[in-house]
């Protein structure tokens, strides 16, 4: 069954429930503090870009600065939006995309620090246009009228996928999307239920591990060292607490430096809240962690997206970045 889009499902829970957040005076519950301390709620997606975060935890980066942090699994922006408007998580992380349609949505939300990012290195990043081994597929061009798998439909996937083939001469316009999971796009190329999987890591090793190609670097084609993801809380959080919405951006940010200077202790937290195996784990193309997001490259998304019909409004950057 196909997903509710993520308009739908954040208009939905704000309607019921922005009026039900929890008060600066919940002590010891989610978003409450207790001895002085935070207690924080993350809603994460588990997967390599947000390693980030569970190394802070491991490094005493929040502890130092008085929040106790948890980590809580959601599968996308979809749920991870709602759920941190209506103060089930006091922070989150999302693709900017989600997150400037849900501000196009007026859906309260502010990014307050910088998620992960493109290596920026074409044939070298961690999520690409890939194709069977015997593919006839040789350029993006070759992809147009053809079925690509992505893992959430009029999202970033179609946006920087169409950004590949429209760079290489073809006509995105006929592309057929479709959605599925990361996971099911190994089976589901190798099967040829697919002709493309937009992949990214692990399942991107995965797939060439098993002789697949790769035609188009699409964060790279898309623009020059794109940020991709961001933290974000909700507007009304930013209001009652802001003392605690600096002290987890500095705390995010020292975990975003160090996990960019440290990519081994990145591979080896990654046994802590994925099931990659070893062998994977040291093939893998981890991202880039920088500490600023680059407006430029989001700006570029936002027209990408609006031209490409994956927004009703053009997005208010001011409203939406630090």
């Amino acid at each position: 069954m196909r997903r509710r889009s993520l308009a739908g499902l954040t208009l939905a829970l704000v309607a019921g429930t922005v009026g039900a957040c929890s008060s600066d005076e919940d002590s010891g519950s989610s978003g409450g503090s207790s001895d002085g301390v935070d207690n924080v709620t993350v809603g994460v997606i588990p997967i390599v870009d947000v390693a980030p975060i569970y190394l802070g935890q491991a490094k005493g980066f929040f502890t130092a600065r008085n929040i106790a942090v948890t980590m809580e699994a959601g599968q996308g922006g979809a749920a991870i939006v709602p759920g941190v408007v209506s103060n089930q998580f006091q922070f989150g992380f999302s693709n900017l995309t989600s997150l400037m349609i849900a501000q196009t949505k007026n859906v309260p939300v502010k990014a307050v620090a910088a998620g992960v990012a493109s290596t920026g290195v074409r044939g070298r990043d961690f999520g690409a246009l890939v194709v069977r081994a015997d593919s006839p597929i040789r350029t993006a061009k070759d992809l147009a009228g053809k079925k690509i798998s992505v893992n959430t439909l009029k999202n970033i996937g179609d946006t920087v996928t169409r950004e590949s083939v429209r760079r290489a001469g073809g006509d995105p316009s006929r592309i057929e999307f479709v959605e599925m999971p990361f996971p099911a796009m190994p089976a589901a190329l190798a099967g040829g239920q697919v002709d493309a999987a937009w992949a990214v890591e692990p399942q991107l090793t995965t797939i060439k591990a098993a002789g697949g190609r790769e035609v188009a670097s699409t964060f790279v084609d898309a623009a020059p060292n794109l940020t991709i993801a961001a933290y974000f809380t909700s507007q009304k959080l930013l209001a009652d607490k802001p003392g605690l919405v600096k002290r987890f951006t500095e705390a995010i940010d020292e975990s975003l430096a160090y996990a960019d200077a440290h990519p081994d202790e990145v591979r080896q937290i990654l046994t802590s809240y994925t099931k990659i195996d070893d062998g994977l784990r040291a093939k893998l193309v981890l991202p880039k962690w920088p500490t600023q997001i680059n407006r430029a490259s989001v700006q570029k998304i936002a027209e990408l997206g609006t031209t490409d019909g994956i927004f009703t409004t053009a997005p208010d950057l001011d409203k939406l970045l630090p």
